[in-house]
């Protein structure tokens, strides 16, 4: 599997940067068809998103070149901006299995969300610095964002605002570190090729399978109580699969740092997970 450059992943890049670019603006209340000379504002949030999703792929990718895994660079996917979209719907990487074993299956499922994260934390403490708080009533219709653990508390700390009387504008480099955040969740998920599902093979073995299969239901509760795309989801990772691959070399057991790694990993999840990303307002 080649390592190098190709024009597919130039291509995919300009074309996921182009659509980040239009989201950016769109969010700033530019129509970028009718004012294609300030599409510039939506540098802000298009760089970070970038930022967040190239680093958490390439943390992936070095981690698999020290281990020797044939794996390619990162393939960024463009999306549509319009009507609510952020341009991109993520990036990947391909690797050639098996894992050699337990220790660098972790070491590569773990450098991703932990190399993401940081960069998502980074750019939600820049940008909520940068927002706004407004009165409440100001916000009386759209689409209201939930908030993780994390995020919440950042916001207390940094904008020390009063829930029932205001609300946060977003400024786009926030909103591109709390669309971060919830990617790092969503990638933790311990289910199937997710990152969470290699740490938790890496993990448990082949008690895997119960935590991917149990996670499914978990996801059709959430889905029915707090966001329906939880169930869209829970059909994907049905359709994708909840099995993993075995390692090559299954007798090589964890030390105790990349347990340490792993539960690091749990802890993030648990952080940034969002029960309701988006509601109506």
């Amino acid at each position: 599997m080649p390592h190098k450059l190709t024009r597919v992943h130039v291509l995919l890049f300009v074309l996921t940067f182009m659509t980040t670019l239009i989201a950016g603006a769109i969010l700033n209340g530019i129509a970028p068809w009718e004012h294609p000379e300030k599409i510039y504002l939506g540098l802000p949030f298009s760089l970070t998103l970038l930022l967040i999703l190239l680093t958490h792929e390439l943390s992936h990718y070095f981690m698999s070149r020290r281990h020797n895994v044939s794996v390619t660079l990162p393939y960024f996917i463009p999306a549509p901006p319009i009507p609510f979209g952020i341009g991109t719907f993520g990036a990947i990487i391909k690797m050639r299995p098996p894992m050699p074993d337990r220790r660098s299956l972790i070491d590569i499922g773990a450098s991703g969300p932990i190399g993401g994260f940081a960069v998502a934390l980074i750019a939600a403490i820049i940008g909520l610095k940068l927002s706004r708080i407004v009165p409440a009533k100001e916000l009386n219709e759209g689409l209201s964002l939930g908030s993780s653990i994390l995020f919440y508390f950042l916001s207390e700390i940094i904008l020390k605002i009063e829930p029932d009387k205001q609300n946060i504008m977003l400024h786009p480099v926030a909103f591109a570190g709390w669309i971060g955040l919830m990617v790092t969740s969503l990638n933790l998920l311990p289910v199937g090729q997710l990152d969470g599902g290699h740490i938790a093979y890496a993990l448990f073995g082949e008690k895997h399978e119960r935590i991917s299969k149990s996670t499914i239901p978990v996801l059709v509760v959430l889905g029915i109580l707090f966001w329906p795309g939880w169930l869209m989801w829970a059909l994907l990772l049905v359709l994708i699969g909840y099995k993993h691959p075995p390692v090559a070399f299954p007798q090589i057991q964890l030390d105790r740092k990349r347990r340490l790694a792993g539960l690091a990993c749990f802890i993030i999840f648990i952080l940034t997970f969002t029960p309701m990303p988006f509601s109506g307002i």
